[in-house]
Formats: structure tokens, sequence, C-alpha cells
């Protein structure tokens, strides 16, 4: 093979042209993997620490509730103080189930609407060019 490219052949030209597509894509392929696998390490480092902290979350809130039974448990017995506070959260679990509720109901069906409806604009608007440009 000679290294001069105004003395190739096409053919070989072409060939060496795949060739080299050929391995700048494995590279490419290759560099997109490692760098994949370096952030899906820092993700999942990072998920462990929200589910660390969501756990600890927890614990601090069910330690704020023995608080406030305990607090209420000063002014009466122990054992309707930790109705009350039972009863209150409770309360706030329906409401929040019934927001959540309503904002899932919104958001069906999880279909991008406005992105459907102007894919089909598109495709009408490509349909007319092709059909003026056949008439």
């Amino acid at each position: 093979m000679s290294t001069d490219p105004q003395s190739r052949s096409i053919p070989e030209l072409t060939r060496q042209l795949t060739d080299q597509s050929t391995r700048l894509a494995q590279q490419e392929v290759e560099l997109a993997k490692a760098e994949l696998s370096v952030k899906g390490r820092q993700i999942g480092i990072g998920a462990g620490a929200f589910g660390g902290a969501g756990l600890f979350g927890a614990l601090a809130l069910g330690a704020l509730v023995a608080t406030a039974i305990l607090l209420l448990a000063t002014a009466m017995t122990p054992w309707p103080a930790a109705l009350i506070v039972t009863v209150v959260l409770a309360a706030i679990a329906g409401v929040l189930a019934l927001m959540g509720k309503a904002k899932v109901k919104e958001a069906s069906p999880p279909v991008p609407e406005q992105t459907v409806e102007t894919v089909k604009e598109d495709v009408v608007e490509a349909m007319t060019r092709v059909r003026e440009g056949r008439a």
C-alpha cells in the first residue's frame, strides 16, 4: 500500500476510510463505556448517601414524634398523648395521599401530549410539501 493518497486507488482509499471509521467508532464506544462507568459509580455513591439521609431522616422524625408524645404526656396520661399524635400524623398522611392522587391523576396518561401533537403537525406539513412537489 502506498502512503501517498493521490497514488492510491479508490477501493484502497475506501477500505482505509472504512477501517479508520470502524476504529474511531470502537474507540468512541470504549470512551463512552469508561465515562459511564465512572459516572455510574458516582451515581451509586450519591444514591447510597440519599438512602442513608432518608433513613436517618425517618429516625429523626420518629424521635420528634416521641418527643411530641412525651411533651403532651406532661399535661395528660401517656396513652391519650400518643393517640393525639397518631391521629394528627394520620390526618397529615391522608391529606398528602389525596394531594398525591390528584397530581398523579392530573399527569395521566404519561404521554407527552404536546409533543405528539406537534409531531403530527410536522408529518402533515411534510406530506403536504411532498404532494405539492409531485403536483
